[in-house]
């Protein structure tokens, strides 16, 4: 496999060419993935890209013009989160051919803070999230025709131990020790709860 890694200016005039083939912004997308991997510009890049092109302006190099609003210096950077938030100070005042400093304060300004994301238990597909975004306006459009929540059957499950100590409070003096409780055997014998609900109000316990 190439190991060619395409500049971004070199990115945008192929999304020129494509524009120019009368190709649209997804499909100009698509093209560039399956060529370029995760190289390949987002697709709200590319469709930032075809609305200026669309407009009459051509220009693909992103120098900086004199006499031009810090705004628009400000919109370039917020293309560059938009395709990956995850850049560095460093790499994005290479890709603006400016300073780290600048860049700095241009994050302050725009109210941009650096954090960590969160664990999620997986990573969700494209498809994956489509089908959970279809089942959801299903289930909204059913209960607008029909409320069926008294329908919908939940319930939750938890491992009780057989003996269960509980530790006891006990008045004593300064510096008296209370009463040791041993905590419960994790290996013993354990039984198991499950609560089921019915509906917004009923429930049972099994």
């Amino acid at each position: 496999m190439s190991k060619f890694v395409p500049e971004k200016e070199h990115l945008q005039h192929v999304l020129l060419f494509l524009f120019n083939q009368k190709k649209k912004a997804v499909e100009s997308h698509r093209v560039l993935v399956e060529t370029y991997g995760e190289h390949a510009p987002s697709i709200r890049t590319c469709e930032t890209w075809f609305r200026q092109f669309k407009s009459g302006d051509f220009n693909v190099k992103d120098s900086e013009r004199s006499g031009r609003p810090q705004k628009c210096e400000n919109e370039q950077l917020e293309v560059l989160l938009e395709d990956d938030p995850t850049q560095t100070q460093q790499q994005l005042a290479k890709a603006l051919n400016v300073s780290q400093e600048t860049i700095s304060r241009r994050l302050r300004v725009m109210g941009k803070i650096n954090k960590l994301g969160k664990w999620v238990p997986h990573d969700l597909s494209e498809r994956q999230m489509e089908n959970r975004k279809v089942t959801c306006e299903m289930l909204l459009q059913r209960h607008e025709r029909r409320s069926f929540l008294y329908l919908i059957v939940t319930g939750d499950e938890k491992w009780i131990y057989i003996e269960n100590p509980k530790e006891k409070k006990s008045w004593l003096s300064p510096g008296e020790a209370g009463p040791s409780t041993p905590r419960p055997n994790r290996f013993g014998k354990k039984t198991r709860a499950v609560l089921c609900l019915v509906g917004p109000e009923r429930y049972c316990v099994l």
